[in-house]
């Protein structure tokens, strides 16, 4: 990895993958917050930049299973988003959404804040079941249409929403706004940090939520920083 001090986080993440794990130590946004200079963050974190650029050069030294997929084909990247991202979405809802009410509801009298990551998380799972129905009915059929011209070199009709910037970007502001809204519960639960009393159900909470996070950057990351823009590139070329 070279010239990183003149890269986005975005960037450096979507050049290798396994950066996102150092970014996250240092509680820096690499999915919707992504597009800034990796020494501007720094500045505004209170991070040491030259101890976070050593570990990221360092990063390829640690061995860790990890996908490149910005070497992807389009319509593989996006069918892995699709069976991975959006399938744990569905399943973690349901039991996350049984979870905070439980919680909310017996231990809410003492522990108010889990009452509004209760409220929270509701309009997280509201939000992004719309989000996703709209990414699998009429972007994602796109993206592959275009990956598949591609492939077989020919060109695509316009689309009736005019051009994929439309959809990418309304689909960018609504993962801004699930962002912003996870990482309220991250301040609200402590990040993700049961009381030394809780009950196995308010730990399970708890964990689940953290899971969820982790999951939804990485979805986030994959979406707005690999997907979308090489969607548009491939528009520009196929229309």
């Amino acid at each position: 990895m070279e010239n990183i001090d003149n890269k986005t986080v975005a960037e450096i993440v979507t050049e290798n993958i396994k950066t996102a794990d150092v970014f996250k130590k240092n509680g820096i946004d690499f999915c919707c917050g992504g597009h800034i200079a990796v020494q501007e963050i720094c500045t505004k974190k209170g991070v040491d930049y030259e101890t976070l650029k050593e570990a990221l050069l360092r990063i390829d030294e640690m061995p860790k299973n990890a996908h490149d997929f910005n070497s992807w084909e389009l319509d593989f990247l996006t069918d892995y988003i699709l069976n991975t991202h959006h399938k744990y979405v569905v399943e973690a809802n349901i039991i996350i959404v049984q979870y905070a009410e439980k919680v909310a509801k017996v231990h809410g009298h003492h522990y108010t804040e889990v009452i509004e990551i209760n409220n929270i998380f509701q309009e997280i799972a509201a939000e992004l079941s719309n989000h996703i129905y709209k990414e699998e009915m009429i972007l994602f059929p796109f993206i592959k249409e275009l990956a598949k011209a591609k492939k077989e070199n020919y060109k695509v009709a316009r689309p009736a929403f005019g051009t994929i910037k439309n959809p990418i970007n309304m689909m960018e502001a609504e993962h801004t706004d699930v962002g912003n809204l996870i990482k309220k519960i991250a301040e609200l639960s402590n990040n993700f940090t049961p009381p030394a009393e809780a009950c196995n159900t308010f730990k399970a909470l708890y964990n689940a939520l953290e899971e969820y996070q982790n999951d939804l950057f990485q979805h986030i990351h994959l979406e707005n920083n690999i997907l979308f823009p090489k969607a548009i590139l491939y528009e520009n070329e196929l229309l």
